[in-house]
């Protein structure tokens, strides 16, 4: 007998993850290269956020030098890759305040797609494409590798394009505050693709206004609200969605997990 299935999130009903879901109208577009392996991952945080912002755009593959969807991307988007390696600068009030002009021009986006009839999208998308070409200031776009540490390396390491992005990372004490307790990190405290997606747009939307304190990972909860600003909404969603797969583990195991931490 087949499971019945979600209308909207297409997953079992005992599984469906609409009801941890918000709407959120982020200016900046997000861009999530998934690996194939993480799209079955009933734990997985992609399905969450791209069902909570109403522009985000996910690809999966290992791969994306010659995919046509995130060549289209880089020809439309300033795109900035989120992604701690060597290169990568921390988003700084200062460097936050030097996208300033491509975000107006996501501001400006986000108005016109608000008022536009979703048929006319495409084509307003296409006139928008040419007219930021020959301005040559295109509006951000945000990057994200949503896979294991060891993946992510990968998929970053076989696409010399992704490479040649501007690399930025958050700071240190917003890195180090994740909340992603359903599922085994490389690192403690690690932040799931969905946090980290949430601080770097709230920084980056805030502009050359974002606060950046030297808070400690042990007081971070007011902080990290205060920081996250109308992407705090989706980051209790996902505290609710944790504790939704929490609840069906044995009592046993949480003890035991809590005794490791």
């Amino acid at each position: 007998m087949s499971r019945i299935l979600c209308l909207g999130c297409q997953r079992p009903e005992k599984a469906c993850i609409c009801a941890f879901t918000a709407d959120i109208a982020n200016d900046i577009h997000v861009l999530v290269l998934q690996h194939p392996s993480e799209v079955s991952q009933s734990k997985g945080t992609v399905a969450l956020l791209a069902k909570s912002l109403q522009s985000c755009q996910v690809l999966v593959g290992e791969v994306f030098e010659q995919q046509p969807d995130f060549l289209q991307v880089l020809a439309q988007y300033q795109a900035v890759l989120l992604y701690p390696g060597a290169q990568a600068q921390v988003l700084s009030r200062e460097l936050c305040a030097s996208f300033s002009l491509s975000l107006e021009m996501n501001k400006q986006a986000s108005l016109v797609r608000s008022d536009l009839a979703p048929e006319d999208l495409a084509q307003h998308a296409s006139t928008s494409q040419k007219s930021n070409s020959q301005a040559k200031v295109k509006p951000l776009c945000l990057v994200i590798l949503d896979g294991t540490w060891k993946k992510a390396y990968r998929m970053f390491m076989l696409s010399t394009k992704l490479a040649h992005l501007p690399q930025v990372s958050l700071p240190e004490h917003l890195a180090n505050a994740g909340q992603y307790h359903i599922r085994k990190v490389a690192k403690k405290n690690a932040l799931s693709s969905l946090e980290a997606c949430c601080y770097a747009l709230a920084l980056l939307e805030a502009g050359s206004d974002v606060v950046i304190n030297n808070g400690t990972a042990n007081n971070m909860s007011q902080e990290q609200a205060s920081q996250a600003g109308k992407y705090q909404p989706l980051l209790e969603k996902f505290n609710q969605f944790n504790q939704f797969h929490l609840s069906f583990r044995p009592a046993l195991l949480d003890q035991k997990n809590l005794k490791d931490t």
